[in-house]
């Protein structure tokens, strides 16, 4: 693994980090919760870099879906239905 590459696994896991912060700061994240759409994860870390022309906000959370997966395959978190949000499992 280069250094480049490194760099990235650091911020992904800090960005792992920091949604499984959000999940925990609000009760609906918590489990048993109603549950934090994927957006609002994504505003709540402060990861929306605000809109531009061909990256939208709405367009930036998509890399959030690979986290909360990852998460999900850890066994940290749950997506409570299809298309649904996300809480602490």
């Amino acid at each position: 693994m280069n250094a480049l590459q490194q760099q990235g696994s650091e911020l992904r896991s800090k960005a792992k980090e920091l949604a499984l912060s959000a999940l925990k700061k609000y009760p609906e994240g918590h489990k048993n919760g109603k549950g934090i759409r994927q957006a609002e994860i994504f505003r709540l870390c402060g990861l929306d870099w605000g809109d531009y022309a061909k990256a939208f906000s709405s367009q930036q959370q998509f890399w959030v879906v690979a986290l909360l997966r990852e998460l999900e395959a850890e066994g940290a978190v749950e997506q409570i239905r299809e298309s649904g949000p996300w809480r602490l499992k």
